[in-house]
């Protein structure tokens, strides 16, 4: 089995942007120390670790970790942990500050509602764009059209701009073309959570599908303790943007998650 994804100690940086501390005198004080480059007179002790002292926040500090061919892996973690920075990183919808990732295969994500739609386009003409953003030709995409509107179950609504769908349209078409365009690997958010109950199971059963049967390597972030342990192989436990637990069961790290919730 050959290794789909590596990522290799990576770590995102973001700068803050904003100084609130609640007092209007108080930010003026902050904003003059981070002028002169002197130390926030307001930071509170202990922050340094995640928040820098020159008004920095790191959402993953040195992430690394191997994602087999075919593997379907559940990343946990509380709101906030560093999961979709890790997914937005692995899309390359932004890079990061130290580390590197190595990804083998073309990749489709689902992060949140709409991502790769263009809202003036058709749903038809939007299959045919992430296609082509896939790097298949029109007669691929062509081929596997029916396929994915009968999946979405928006037939009515295909020559409709997409501005117009509501947030569960706009999930069922995207997994659709997620699921259904030649790529083999497919990330996708808790963005499955807008879909209704009925929806939602038959995306863990096509997921499951094209893993198993397509090899196709499958990075699933979500909340849902039962939908992770039904899905996944394998999962990766965040904190703080830092991995705590890698576990070979996946019913081992939703384990860990629960108890760290009830700690």
């Amino acid at each position: 089995m050959s290794t789909a994804v590596r990522i290799e100690g990576v770590s995102k940086e973001y700068r803050l942007g904003v100084i609130n501390n609640g007092r209007l005198y108080r930010d003026l004080q902050s904003a003059w120390a981070r002028l002169r480059g002197k130390e926030d007179p307001w930071s509170k002790i202990g922050e340094e670790g995640r928040f820098g002292r020159s008004g920095s926040f790191w959402a993953l500090r040195d992430v690394s970790f191997d994602v087999e061919q075919g593997e379907r892996i559940g990343i946990m973690g509380r709101n906030g942990a560093g999961k979709s920075t890790l997914l937005k990183i692995l899309s390359r919808i932004t890079a990061p500050t130290e580390g590197s990732i190595k990804i083998r295969g073309r990749c489709a994500s689902l992060l949140e509602v709409g991502t790769g739609f263009h809202p003036e386009l058709t749903g038809r003409d939007n299959v045919y764009l992430n296609g082509a953003i896939l790097g298949m030709k029109k007669a691929e995409v062509a081929r596997k059209f029916d396929e994915i509107v009968a999946f979405s179950e928006i037939e009515d609504f295909i020559d409709t701009p997409v501005k117009r769908y509501s947030s569960g349209m706009y999930v069922r078409l995207a997994f659709a073309v997620a699921a259904h365009l030649d790529s083999e690997i497919l990330i996708a958010d808790e963005v499955l959570a807008v879909g209704d109950a009925r929806f939602q199971a038959k995306c863990m059963g096509k997921m499951q599908d094209v893993s198993e049967k397509q090899g196709r390597t499958v990075l699933f972030v979500s909340h849902n303790a039962a939908a992770v342990r039904g899905l996944c192989t394998r999962g990766v436990l965040l904190e703080r943007g830092r991995v705590t637990f890698i576990g070979d069961s996946i019913g081992a790290v939703v384990d860990t998650y629960e108890k760290m919730l009830n700690a």
